[in-house]
């Protein structure tokens, strides 16, 4: 893996750490629009790895695999932010639909239903869940949310940390340390049952979607609904959680 000069052999690495760039886009891309890429996905990965090995120091304590993984996510992340998978009407349709959940939760303090924020967006309980589809696999976070605007560092550029990321107050610790965490698990308690479990077996037990419907006894285009709707609802509490930070 090292050079005789004591640096990363950079063709050893890429052909050695391609299937870790293989499984990372395929555990993302599960989470994407049908729209978005394997391939692409797997270039970029290519890059990250790339760009990993040129930067990486044994010195700084994580393992070149934790600093890859890291850059190879990133990477992708890049590439999906730079061509906008999710369109701009779907974007606005997502906001819509937080904006929605935000009004209900403070009207009714509790979490609103399917069929109450319908009503709420004037539209049929059908045409809603449609909507829900087609805008799976919307992020958590929308970077623009968080800009500080002008030369201000945005939120999400204070938690990358840059070479020092994975110094010991890396951005996990500054995360947990923020309280995000707290909110995050709040968020999620506040949720209704069937959301949580859906939450629960998607991102703890990692199955994917025809498996969950499988245990929840609903389609693959319902988990898919239900997804949407969930990190709606997640979006919404760390977006006003962010802002009242930033106050």
């Amino acid at each position: 893996m090292y050079t005789p000069q004591g640096k990363i052999d950079k063709s050893d690495t890429l052909e050695q750490h391609a299937p870790l760039v293989r499984r990372l886009a395929l555990q993302l891309i599960a989470k994407l629009p049908a729209n978005v890429e394997l391939d692409d996905m797997i270039q970029a990965g290519m890059l990250g790895l790339l760009d990993a090995a040129n930067r990486y120091q044994d010195n700084l304590g994580a393992k070149f695999e934790t600093y890859a993984s890291q850059r190879i996510r990133g990477a992708m992340l890049d590439e999906l932010r730079a061509n906008d998978w999710l369109s701009r009407g779907l974007r606005q349709s997502s906001r819509s639909v937080d904006a929605a959940v935000q009004a209900l939760e403070q009207t009714l303090a509790r979490a609103p239903t399917e069929r109450e924020i319908a009503e709420s967006m004037k539209l049929t309980l059908e045409a809603y869940q449609q909507l829900l589809s087609e805008i799976h696999g919307s992020q958590l976070l929308y970077y623009e949310d968080f800009d500080g605007g002008n030369n201000d560092n945005s939120f999400l550029d204070q938690q990358s940390g840059g070479e020092t990321r994975y110094a010991q107050n890396g951005p996990l610790e500054r995360m947990l340390e923020s309280g995000m965490r707290d909110t995050l698990v709040e968020a999620i308690e506040a949720m209704p049952e069937r959301e949580r479990l859906l939450l629960s077996l998607y991102y703890e037990q990692e199955l994917n979607l025809r498996e969950i419907g499988a245990v929840m006894e609903v389609s693959q285009s319902r988990v898919c609904q239900m997804h949407s709707q969930a990190i709606s609802r997640l979006r919404t509490r760390l977006r006003e959680t962010a802002w009242s930070e930033a106050a």
